[in-house]
């Protein structure tokens, strides 16, 4: 009795790459021209449990930001909350961090993480970004982790963001090759200089980092 033929079983990982490849490229496409925000049901990629509560990748993302107590900081597209849950523990009771999204069952895990942490400074806004919703110079920080490439209107993006900020006011974008959506340094840097923005501080490589920028002090909305 012979055994199952060997080429293939060799071949199936072939192929489940290759429809890994093809799935994430036409998402990626149809993300140009739709908002393909990640599904609530797929949260725990967004936010891999780790055994330390708050991961390093998280402490990593926050040192960048020089978050103050008090500040006041906008997570555009939050997801459940990998940002939101520790800046507003950063920024403390008097600040506010502001957690917006399209979906509400991200939403809802933000707001029920929140109340197991016994934080009562999360402000919810169910919004997309570039829709015009999160008001004129109301922010010290904000944050856009891997979001960028899911807005179809990247231009009106970053000049609401730009909008958002006080003056001296920063923006964290962090892009991962391992997002389907994922956007290069030079996209990032063209549509961030469009909007008014000067890059602080740059950390990674082409396929993993994180981007600063600053609104410059003397602007003015």
């Amino acid at each position: 009795m012979s055994g199952p033929p060997i080429i293939p079983l060799l071949l199936i990982p072939v192929i489940l790459i290759a429809l890994v490849v093809i799935i994430s490229l036409a998402w990626r496409f149809a993300s140009r021209h739709y908002t393909l925000p990640c599904p609530v049901w797929m949260k725990w990629l967004l936010d891999p449990p780790s055994s330390g509560g708050v991961s390093a990748r998280t402490h990593k993302t926050i040192g960048f930001l020089e978050v103050k107590p008090g500040m006041s900081v906008l997570d555009a597209g939050c997801g459940p909350g990998r940002l939101t849950i520790p800046l507003a523990r950063s920024v403390g009771p008097g600040g506010e961090v502001t957690a917006m999204d399209l979906q509400e069952g991200m939403l809802q895990e933000v707001e029920d993480r929140a109340r197991a942490a016994n934080l009562t400074n999360i402000r919810f806004l169910q919004a997309g970004i570039g829709e015009g919703k999160v008001g004129s110079e109301q922010f010290d920080r904000a944050v856009l982790i891997t979001v960028l490439g899911e807005i179809p209107d990247r231009d009106a993006a970053l000049p609401e963001l730009f909008a958002a900020l006080r003056p001296g006011g920063i923006l964290l974008v962090e892009e991962t090759i391992r997002d389907p959506h994922f956007q290069t340094r030079s996209t990032v840097t063209r549509l961030a200089g469009a909007a008014g923005f000067t890059q602080k501080e740059f950390s990674g490589n082409w396929f993993s980092y994180i981007m600063t920028l600053e609104k410059p002090s003397g602007t003015r909305h």
